[in-house]
């Protein structure tokens, strides 16, 4: 049954259901299958209906999911030969970010994003994948390092934010933010960026310089947590749902604004319901994009990453009286 989310509370009897036939089919040697079949059956048609009609809210705690698969697990599933490499040969290593060489669909490529954990003692470890300046200029020496090789560039974006704390803001966080977004935009190779679980103001962006930028069905991408923004406007976190709504953070509206390019589906029930086919769905995504990317020469990407942020956003000009 795994961790259900609140509006998934009316499939827990079924879930229910489905353990008292098991137990009944072993301790009784009774043949039950066809009875546990229609309920898993009847399971998959009720999330169907719940995940095809989620409000943004609810799709932020789909985003936020602690099974939600993180980057090493789709570096696991997705690529062969990874080699991590650590360090931002200034401060420190950041385990919030992890990066390095790989084989993406027989292709040398980099690979690189932030890294939460699937447990309280590897998140805090992984800092809940909020990166400190170290991180992101690590993040930047491994970019380089793919243009000084060709290689394509790779980023799985999954972070609420940069990490705000003293030490984080006295090494320079908004310079190190700010440089990577400035040299990301000149990089001479392909660079693919998929927000997989939350995009979080400047900590996704700082790794979000892209051709395309590519976003998970229940993944969000904004400037500030709903929470945040209501406690901005409404002085009441309390009305996250209203800021969510407001905000237009998911996949749906965020294409219809031309800030992302393209949505890849989600198992039913979200992707930590099935990882794996999670992944093949991001590979498949990916290499589709990749491929188109490759035709171009070094000029033609930077050119083309360049248009692709000029084009963002839905504006009106109006006529001076």
């Amino acid at each position: 049954m795994g961790v259900l989310l609140d509006f998934e509370k009316p499939l827990i009897e079924l879930y229910k259901k489905i353990d008292d036939l098991k137990k009944l089919s072993r301790s009784g040697k009774i043949d039950l299958d066809e009875e546990i079949k229609a309920i898993e059956e009847r399971i998959m048609r009720q999330k169907k209906d719940i995940f095809s009609n989620l409000s943004p809210l609810q799709i932020v705690q789909v985003a936020r999911h602690i099974k939600r698969p993180t980057t090493l697990d789709y570096i696991n599933y997705m690529f062969a030969d990874f080699i991590e490499l650590h360090g931002d040969r200034l401060f420190a290593d950041d385990p919030a970010i992890v990066g390095g060489f790989a084989k993406f669909d027989g292709r040398h490529v980099l690979v690189l994003g932030h890294q939460k954990g699937s447990s309280t003692k590897e998140n805090i470890e992984r800092n809940f994948g909020m990166a400190n300046p170290e991180g992101y200029r690590k993040a930047l020496r491994l970019m380089e390092l793919a243009e000084r090789f060709n290689r394509p560039i790779i980023v799985l974006i999954d972070t609420s934010g940069a990490y705000p704390g003293i030490g984080a803001e006295e090494r320079g966080q908004a310079e190190a933010i700010a440089r990577n977004l400035r040299e990301m935009s000149h990089i001479g190779v392909p660079i693919i960026c998929v927000i997989t679980g939350e995009g979080g103001s400047g900590g996704a962006l700082g790794i979000g310089v892209g051709n395309r930028v590519l976003m998970f069905e229940f993944a969000i991408y904004s400037v500030i947590s709903p929470e945040g923004c209501a406690s901005i406007l409404f002085r009441d976190a309390k009305k996250a749902n209203i800021a969510a709504e407001r905000q237009r953070i998911t996949a749906k509206d965020l294409l219809e604004m031309h800030i992302i390019d393209d949505i890849i589906k989600e198992p039913v029930g979200g992707a930590h319901v099935d990882p794996e086919k999670a992944a093949g769905l991001l590979k498949t995504a990916i290499k589709k994009h990749l491929d188109e990317l490759s035709k171009l020469t070094r000029e033609q990407l930077i050119e083309d990453r360049y248009k692709e942020f000029r084009k963002m956003g839905i504006f009106e000009e109006s006529q001076p009286a």
